[in-house]
């Protein structure tokens, strides 16, 4: 029975972990009242803690996890443990750990969307919508690509990772106060450089954000361009906005207001290319079309910076280590609650259409209105009056 002791405490939490999210998805209105206002509160105390040294704790924590298991596997050779008893302890541990996140920071899958929260109505969009948005963001996009620096071949060259990221919490701040909207009303302290970046790379990851310890963290080898985009996308998970939707969303929000030209310009070439990616997934000719005249109007800078995009995760993704990436990802998301896996990112599409009509085009739209005049029969209702005329 001794054998079997680590299965039984990996079943407890387990058994834990899937009771916290039946609770998240029975009862999510509770859930999205309370949770969030409290487990961001923690994640500000976490991040003020782990924000006392440079580099990610959490990793270090993974390596020594991963020597302790090493560790223990020399033990079991050398005092013949057995292997059976040895696995099911093993199996505890993470059973544990992931009982622990989900307690933390987890259930804020099942909290209210971020659409909810800022009063945007989520609706269908037909092609017509979905090229002019496409449109807006490309315009916006080719604007700030003059004001960004660049260097003698045309690269842009932003602020160094430090100054960006004491820059990236401004946005949020201004959504907040000026803006107010609550729901950003999270830690804004800097995130932190992503350690073995060439690993991530490989794998086409941009960022982690790990609630145990409260730390935002930002591959610091991604290209300057997605780079502020990126960090106010790992904050916002930080602030407890944990569906990839939404924190794209939020993101794009806090980087597009930042005072920062680097910050705008990060914004808006994101939610092109999220726009135009959606535009051109569309299997028609119709879409084929205006995704062709949404293209030719893109300017030389946009236009180079959205190749070096893409050259760089071509050349740097394996695709081996991007495919098991990406299924951990994917499995990971459903698991937790977001049930469309990795397509969250790109449903991001959804929120900046929706945006962009009720933001841009319901205001530009004026109904001129001539003054009222009592002697304009037009105007006034004579029925029922015996000597009007």
């Amino acid at each position: 029975m001794k054998y079997w002791f680590g299965y039984l405490t990996a079943g407890i939490f387990g058994a834990i972990t899937w009771v916290l999210m039946q609770f998240g998805e029975r009862f999510a209105t509770l859930v999205d009242m309370v949770y969030p206002y409290v487990i961001r509160t923690l994640q500000s105390i976490l991040a003020q803690w782990s924000g006392g040294v440079d580099f990610p704790i959490w990793q270090l924590l993974a390596v020594a996890l991963g020597a302790l298991i090493l560790a223990s596997i020399v033990l079991m050779i050398v005092l013949k443990w057995n292997p059976i008893q040895w696995a099911g302890w093993v199996l505890a541990v993470f059973a544990g750990i992931y009982m622990l996140h989900t307690a933390v920071w987890g259930l804020n899958y099942y909290a209210g969307d971020l659409a909810d929260d800022m009063r945007l109505e989520v609706s269908s969009y037909n092609l017509e919508e979905l090229t002019e948005a496409a449109e807006f963001y490309r315009d916006k996009a080719n604007e700030l690509a003059l004001q960004v620096n660049r260097d003698g071949s045309g690269n842009v060259t932003f602020s160094d990772f430090k100054t960006l990221a004491d820059k990236a919490g401004e946005g949020f701040q201004t959504l907040t106060y000026d803006y107010y909207y609550s729901v950003f009303a999270g830690s804004t302290l800097p995130v932190k450089e992503l350690g073995w970046a060439d690993m991530y790379s490989s794998m086409g990851i941009t960022g982690v954000t790990f609630g145990l310890t409260g730390e935002a963290c930002v591959n610091p080898q991604i290209p300057d361009v997605a780079l502020p985009f990126t960090m106010c996308h790992e904050m916002a998970h930080r602030m407890c906005i944990a569906c990839e939707r939404d924190a794209n969303f939020a993101a794009f929000l806090a980087a597009s207001v930042n005072s920062n030209p680097q910050f705008q310009y990060s914004a808006y070439f994101m939610a092109f290319r999220y726009c135009y990616s959606a535009l051109s997934g569309v299997n028609n000719q119709a879409a084929a079309a205006a995704a062709a005249r949404v293209s030719a109007g893109v300017n030389d800078y946009l236009k180079f910076d959205m190749s070096a995009y893409n050259q760089f995760f071509n050349s740097r993704k394996s695709n081996t280590a991007t495919k098991i990436a990406d299924t951990a990802n994917d499995t990971y998301l459903k698991v937790s609650g977001d049930e469309s896996g990795l397509a969250s990112y790109g449903e991001v599409c959804d929120l900046l259409v929706n945006w962009h009509i009720q933001t841009v085009v319901l205001p530009s739209i004026t109904v001129e209105e001539s003054p009222f005049d009592p002697y304009d029969e037009t105007q006034v209702d004579l029925s029922g009056i015996v000597n009007a005329r």
